[in-house]
C-alpha cells in the first residue's frame, strides 16, 4: 500500500510536481522488531510524539499497532487525544504531566497521565478518590534535573506512603542523561539510583531506558522499554555502527540549471564565488521545510552515482548545487536529498544538530509518500 497526503485535499493523480519526502512504514516495523528482540521479555513501546517524531502518527501509529506495540507515548494530552482516535484500544500515555483541570479528559479518553510532581499526585489521588481509581505513570528524577519527582519530593513519598495511596501507578518512569555515550557514568549511577526506587515505589512496570538505554543492556531495560528516535532510523549510540534502518528519503525538485563562470556569485550573501565554469542547479528546499540554515556550503546531494555538493546559503525555499559532474540533469529531475547513502544522521552532523532535530523540521510542503508492505 502506498499513500500520500496534500493540503485541501488535492488527489495524488495529476497533482503539481513536488520535492518529495517518502516515509518506509516497513522500515519503521523492521526497527521496532529489531528493538524488541533486545529487550530479552521486556515490553517495547513506542513513542510516537510530536506527529511521530515528524513522519505522520496516523501510519506510523497504525504500523506499530500492527507490529504487536500497545504503549504509545506521546507528549501532551492534546497528541494523547488525537492518537486516541487513531487506535482505540492501546495504552497511551502523556509525558508532560498533569495540568490542573484536565483530570476528566483523562477519564473520558482513557489516558494515563504521567505524574511529574507531589502536588500532581496530590491532586490525580483527590480526583480518583471522587469518581474512582484510575491508572497513571509516576516519574521520578534521576539525574536530568528536567521533569519528575526530585530527590526531595522523593524521600518525602518515600517518608509518607499514604500521599501515593490513592494512585495506581500503572508505570513507574526514569529517563536517562547520558545513554547515547555507553560509558558514561552517570548511566550506571541512574540505574542504581532507579532500581532503589523501584524496590520500595508501588507499580506495575518499571520503565527506564529508552532508543540508546535499550542498547545499554538488560540491566536498563527493567520492565518496559520506550522506543523512539530508533524506531525512525536515527543512530542510538554514538560512534558505533547503526543498527537501525533507514526510514526516510527526501528527493528534491530541481527547478533550474544554468552555467555560471568566474567571477560570479552564489546565493545570499555572494558567499560562494565561481573560480571556473560551473553548472549550478536550484532545488526546490530551505529552511522552511527543514532542510536547515546551518546545512550552507556544508551539505551535499545526489543524482545516481554523481554528488552535488550544495554552494551558497540555503534561502527559505531554495538551495542550490555544484552540477558541474551531473551530465543530463536537468530541471524536473529529482535529487535525493536524504536517503541510504546519507541518512538523518550524517546530515545531522553536517547540520551541527541532532537526527531529532532533522526529523521533526521536516516541512509540510513537501508531497508525503508512505510505503507498506513493500508497496
Amino acid at each position: 500500500m502506498a499513500t500520500s497526503d496534500f493540503p485541501d485535499g488535492v488527489a495524488t493523480s495529476g497533482r503539481p510536481a513536488g520535492s518529495t519526502l517518502t516515509v518506509d512504514l516497513d522500515a519503521i516495523g523492521a526497527n521496532y522488531r529489531t528493538l524488541r528482540n533486545r529487550t530479552e521479555g521486556a515490553v517495547c513501546a513506542g513513542v510516537v510524539k510530536a506527529n511521530a517524531y515528524g513522519l505522520g502518527v496516523e501510519l506510523v501509529g497504525q504500523r506499530l499497532w500492527r507490529e504487536g506495540c500497545r504503549t504509545f507515548f506521546v507528549a501532551s494530552l492534546e497528541e494523547a487525544i488525537h492518537l486516541r482516535g487513531l487506535l482505540q484500544d492501546a495504552e497511551i500515555v502523556t509525558l508532560h504531566g498533569l495540568m490542573l483541570g484536565e483530570e476528566a479528559y483523562y477519564r473520558e479518553y482513557g489516558l494515563l497521565p504521567t505524574l511529574n510532581d507531589i502536588g500532581q499526585i496530590e491532586t490525580w489521588s483527590a480526583y480518583c478518590g471522587r469518581t474512582g481509581s484510575l491508572p497513571a505513570a509516576v516519574h521520578f528524577d534521576t539525574g536530568m534535573s528536567r521533569l519528575g519527582l526530585s530527590a526531595s519530593e522523593r524521600r518525602r513519598l518515600s517518608g509518607n506512603p499514604e500521599i501515593i495511596a490513592g494512585i495506581e501507578c500503572r508505570y513507574l518512569l526514569s529517563h536517562l542523561a547520558c545513554a547515547d555515550p555507553p560509558g558514561h557514568p552517570l548511566n550506571d549511577m541512574q540505574r542504581c539510583d532507579f532500581a532503589e526506587v523501584v524496590s520500595w515505589m508501588p507499580h506495575e512496570k518499571a520503565s527506564l531506558a529508552a532508543s540508546a538505554g535499550i542498547f545499554l543492556g538488560r540491566g536498563w531495560h527493567f520492565d518496559m522499554v520506550r522506543a523512539g528516535i530508533a524506531l525512525y532510523g536515527g543512530a542510538p549510540v554514538e560512534g558505533q555502527p547503526n543498527p537501525m534502518i533507514p526510514v526516510v528519503r527526501l528527493e528534491g525538485l530541481v527547478l533550474q540549471v544554468r552555467d555560471v563562470d568566474s567571477s560570479e556569485t552564489v546565493g545570499y550573501g555572494a558567499t560562494h564565488k565561481i573560480t571556473k565554469p560551473t553548472r549550478v542547479a536550484t532545488v526546490a528546499a530551505g529552511y522552511a521545510d527543514g532542510y536547515l540554515r546551518s546545512l550552507g556550503s556544508r551539505s551535499a546531494a545526489r543524482w545516481g552515482n554523481t554528488t552535488l555538493s550544495l554552494i551558497g546559503r540555503v534561502s527559505m525555499d531554495l538551495i542550490t548545487l555544484d552540477a558541474t559532474a551531473a551530465t543530463g540533469l536537468m530541471a524536473g529531475d529529482m535529487v535525493e536529498l536524504i536517503g541510504s547513502d546519507y541518512d538523518i544522521n550524517a546530515l545531522a552532523s553536517d547540520a551541527g544538530t541532532i537526527p531529532y532535530e532533522i526529523l521533526t523540521s521536516l516541512g509540510r510542503r513537501y508531497r508525503r509518500c508512505y510505503l507498506d508492505d513493500g508497496a
